[in-house]
Formats: structure tokens, sequence, C-alpha cells
């Protein structure tokens, strides 16, 4: 019988005790007495967030069919909880089995998102695990972290053992092999980090040097040994219809996040936004076979007891089979009560037919992405998306019956005017007028527009990666031409405008750009009581401002400067696929103006045919 971490006493003192008693449906218990690996796979969020995330969902049913593993849940416990815990000394546990995660054989941990590293450090820190890699001995598990912040994984690399470059489906199998091997033959710790490291997509941190010009630029990075690899290449699973994907997904016990079925159709982007990340390191893109979708809703449904089930995709409208896979599942399952959920379409009138078919359209609202407000400067990030086609779909929208819209833009763009930064009113507005050409009587009440702004963090692998980012009064600066434009027009009244917090955008932008230096500051700011910084209610700017200045380090340095494009970045030895070349004649044409056709139409030569597969194998058949 397993025993529980948390007694009762506890669990009656702390918020939504749910988040760790484990026992959810689909849950996976095995006897530990009969597996020869133990994996605690950690979110570093709170339970409702982390149990949205279709990647963890993955590789829980990839390791668990594995019989010689067992994977189970790790969550960052909220701050009430991480008070008692410390008060207590009680060590961080998994949800199957209760048991302390320092038991563990490995710790991965997915890094989704910057603003998660103190959270990172918390799970270490009360799992009773040294935070520098360099302490632990075998007594502790193997840390390894992926993700898609693996893919400038510097400013984290003195806190892991390992990384995953890529999906995780393709080399964990090697890698927990060679753990066993290791552990047979009673290897030292760092001879199995070293073996590790040199397995295709593994990068071992430990094993590399960084030496710095006075500048404070990069000077060289080079591996220690020469048997390890001078690149780390990502992993991809070319083939996504035959692969690992949950048929029965563990169903949490409170509402989560994303309540709901998820359906990945397809894997990449052909658009190339040049400020889109995902864009560009998840490419080429690849689609699951239809058939298997359709089987694979029947099961998750059947076996989960949801009532929405949501397809998933960085552009859905460009999954070749939507048409016949969305009409599917409407027919199969709107009789039973099951929503349909269609995130990421192109608003055209096909995407407004499938959505009056499974939204309330007097209730729900459409969401527009036009990323910025000007036509010059939607061609400067490749967005492809003129103001005639907003408008004719806004119009489409509006003559069937909504009346809500959604606007999401950036601000702090390369090249950005103040003519650019007005546009995101003038959009809103003229999106507004639209409605109110439609005759009163056909009309649903009054027009509701919702425009927010983010503010723009250069990523690496994207073109803009070497562009310089705007300060925090920048940032504000921009959002008050913005509001204070909205305010003088006609429709003002029909339009509201919110903007993202400035100071988290900023920090979130070292974290992306920063190098091994960076590390030292996470680990102050995190001693001082940073924790939850993705949580407005929770961030404190004040403690990571003391931390830069106690560190000695220069915000300016990673956000403010342009780099030279002949500079070495952080994140050079990683080769995602898609090739500096590319990257830099993007670069050049997004400061031209020119806009780049998508995959489909031309294909640019971005280098991510290499992997043999996807729109790029289609192209040349």
């Amino acid at each position: 019988m397993r025993k529980q971490a948390l007694s009762d006493e506890i669990l009656l003192k702390i918020d939504k005790p749910a988040r760790y008693i484990g026992n959810e449906v689909n849950c996976i218990v095995k006897n530990k007495e009969e597996v020869e690996v133990r994996f605690a796979m950690c979110f570093p969020d709170v339970y409702e967030i982390g149990m949205s995330h279709l990647g963890i969902q993955i590789l829980y049913d990839m390791f668990n069919q594995w019989e010689d593993v067992w994977c189970e849940r790790v969550y960052s416990p909220w701050m009430d909880l991480d008070k008692i815990m410390r008060e207590q000394d009680i060590p961080l546990f998994a949800l199957e089995s209760q048991d302390s995660v320092k038991d563990f054989d490995f710790l991965g941990i997915t890094i989704q998102y910057e603003m998660c590293y103190t959270n990172i450090l918390q799970v270490l820190d009360l799992s009773k695990i040294p935070l520098y890699s360099v302490d632990r001995t075998w007594d502790d598990p193997i840390v390894i972290g992926g993700g898609p912040c693996a893919y400038n994984p510097e400013p984290l690399a003195d806190f892991f053992d390992l990384f995953y470059m890529g999906e995780g489906e393709t080399v964990y199998r090697r890698l927990v092999d060679l753990y066993k091997e290791c552990k047979k033959k009673n290897v030292s710790r760092e001879e199995f980090i070293r073996e590790a490291g040199k397995i295709p997509g593994i990068y071992a941190p430990s094993m590399y040097q960084v030496e710095y010009k006075e500048d404070g630029t990069i000077q060289r990075f080079y591996p220690k040994y020469e048997d390890m690899p001078k690149k780390i290449k990502k992993e991809i699973v070319m083939d996504i219809t035959n692969t690992y994907y949950p048929e029965a997904p563990v169903v949490p016990f409170i509402k989560a996040t994303q309540d709901r079925v998820v359906l990945e159709i397809q894997r990449g982007c052909i658009r190339g936004c040049r400020f889109c990340q995902a864009g560009m390191v998840y490419r080429p893109v690849r689609e699951r076979d239809v058939e298997m979708l359709k089987d694979r809703a029947y099961k998750m449904l059947k076996n989960t007891g949801h009532e929405e089930i949501s397809l998933s995709s960085l552009s859905s409208s460009d999954y070749s089979h939507l048409g016949e896979l969305v009409n599917f599942l409407i027919d199969e399952f709107k009789g039973q009560g099951i929503n349909v959920s269609l995130p990421s379409l192109r608003i055209d009138a096909f995407a407004l037919d499938v959505m009056s078919k499974v939204q309330d359209v007097r209730k729900s609202s459409l969401t527009f992405a036009p990323e910025a407000g000007s036509q010059r400067m939607r061609d400067v990030i490749n967005k492809g998306l003129t103001e005639e086609v907003i408008l004719r779909g806004a119009g489409l929208a509006f003559e069937a019956g909504w009346n809500r819209v959604k606007l999401y833009f950036m601000l702090g763009l390369p090249t950005e005017t103040e003519e650019d930064i007005k546009g995101i009113a003038y959009l809103s507005e003229t999106i507004a007028k639209r409605y109110y050409e439609i005759p009163k009587e056909e009309r649903n009440g009054k027009v509701q527009i919702v425009a927010s702004s983010s503010f723009f963090v250069p990523k690496p692998f994207t073109p803009f990666q070497w562009a310089s980012m705007n300060t925090k009064d920048e940032f504000l600066h921009k959002a008050h031409i913005v509001n204070s434009t909205i305010k003088e027009q006609l429709n003002k009244k029909s339009i509201k405008y919110n903007w993202h917090e400035a100071d988290v955008t900023v920090l979130e932008g070292v974290l992306a750009r920063g190098d091994r230096r960076v590390g030292k500051v996470i680990l102050n700011a995190y001693k001082n009581g940073a924790l939850y910084d993705a949580w407005s209610e929770t961030f404190d700017n004040e403690i990571w401002m003391k931390a830069f200045e106690e560190e000695q380090v220069d915000i300016m340095f990673y956000t403010k400067r342009e780099r030279d494009v002949e500079e070495i970045l952080p994140w050079d030895f990683i080769d995602v696929g898609v090739s500096k070349e590319f990257l830099k004649r993007e670069w050049e044409r997004a400061k031209s103006e020119v806009v780049t056709p998508n995959c489909r139409m031309e294909c640019q030569g971005c280098g991510a045919a290499g992997f043999g597969g996807g729109v790029c194998f289609e192209a040349k058949n």
C-alpha cells in the first residue's frame, strides 16, 4: 500500500490539496521492485498548468510502455505548501508513489517558459538535490532538461546534468539503456554524463568550456574532450503517425487550464513568421494521418470522459485534411455533448462555418492575430496577412452574428516607427467601423473589441535573434501611444486595450538570450525569494534587479545591444536544422521589408530538408 506524503492535517491547510494526492483516472502505478529505472517527469509550475501540457502526456505514455521503466509526475508546489515543506522538512515527492524525488534515477524537467527558471531551482531544492550539477553524486538523480527553452540552455547550464535537444520520442531509450549499463559496471557519474553527451541530441554542459572576450562576447565555445561532439543536432520524429501518442491520458482531479482531450494534428509551421521561434525550431512540417487522429479521438474521449476535444497545431488551417477531420468530429460527437475546439485557425469562410457549428455565436469571441498594426510592419515580420484579408474575415464573422473580437499585437518589433505603433489603434478602429457597416437591424448588439499587446523578445534561432530589444520604459511609452490614440477615435467605447508587463518581458529577454554568466543571477534571485515569476501576483521585479546588481551582470548587454551577425551566440553550438545562413538572409529581408513565401508556395532552402521529410520532402517529389 502506498504511503501518503502529506498528512491529512497539512492537506486541510492548503489550497487545492488534489494537486498533490495522485491516484487520478489513468495514472500509471507499477511495482517499483519490478522496474530498473524510475523517471520523475516534472513540469515546474502548478499542477493545473502542468496537467495541460501535451508533451509530458506523450513522454509519460512512452516511458510507461517500457516494462523496465516507471515514469511518475512532479509539479511545483504552490506557495502555501512550499512554506510548509520547508518548515517541516518534507522532501518533494512524485504523485504516483508519493516517494521522494531524490530516490529516482532521473529527474526530467520540461523547460517551457523562461519565467519558470526559479521554479526549477525550487524543485531541486525541495527534492534535496544539490542545485549545482558539479556537487551531485550517484545518490542524486540525473537531472535532464528538455522543451523549447532548451534551445538556449546556457543560463541553466550549471544546474543540469544533461539537456535533450528536440523531440523526446527518439533517443530516450538509448539514454536509459546507457544508464543501466553504467550502473552495472559501477562507472563514475561523470563518466556516465560524458558518454550520455555522445548520444545524438543530448548535451552535457559540464563537458564544454566557454571563453569570453574583453567586451563580454563569446571568444570560443568548445568541448573539453576530443570525443565530444562540437555541435548538438536536434532530434526529430519524421513519422509522427506511427509513434507514441496516449490513448488514455491522465484525467486531473481538479479543473486544469486545458481540461480536454488534445489531438496534435501536425508539428511545425509553413508560415515563416520571423519573430516565431516555434515556427523555426519545429521545422519541417509533419502531419499526422487523419485516420489515426479519428481513432485517437474515439479512444481518448472514451478513456477520459472529457467533454471537449481540441486540435493542437501552430497553424491548424494549414493541416491538409482539416475539413475531413473537423466534419468527422462534428458529425460523430456533437450529439453526445462533445465540444470541438479549434485554436490557431485563420478566419475565413470555412473556419466561420465550422465555428458556427461548434460554438454559441452569441457567447463566443473570435481571435485574430495581426501581430502588427501597419502593413509595412507585417511585411517586416513576414506575417503574410494583409489588412484586406483581416477586414474580410472580420466582415464575414460580423455578418454571421459574432460581435466580440480579440486582437493580438506585438510592440517593440525591429524597425518599428510611431506610425506602425499607432497602426494598432487604427486597425482596431477600422474593424469596429466594419461592424457598424452592417444594417442596424442585422447587428447583434454593440461590437466589443479587445486589443492586446505583448512586448517583443528576439528569441534564439529566429531571424530576429540579432535584433536589439526595447527597454521597459520604451515598451511602456509605446503602449501609451496606442492607448491614447484609441481614446481619440470615434469608436473608442467599443475598443478595450491592454498590454503585458514590461518588466517581465525584459527579464524574459535576458533569460532567453543569456549565457552561462546569467545562471548566478537566477540563483541569487531564487535565494532571495523569487518564485512563480510567470504569475503577476508573485512576481517581484525588485528581487531580480538587485540580483543583477549584486552579481554585476548588465541587463542591457543581453537585451538592448544589437548583435553582430558574425558574433558567436550562446546557442550557436546547437543545430536545429535551420541554417544560420538562412536566418541571416531573413534578417536582411526583414530590414528591406521583403515578404518570403510560405514553405508550400516555394522552398527557401532553410536547411530543414536535411531531415528528409515533411513539406520539404513533398515539395521535392
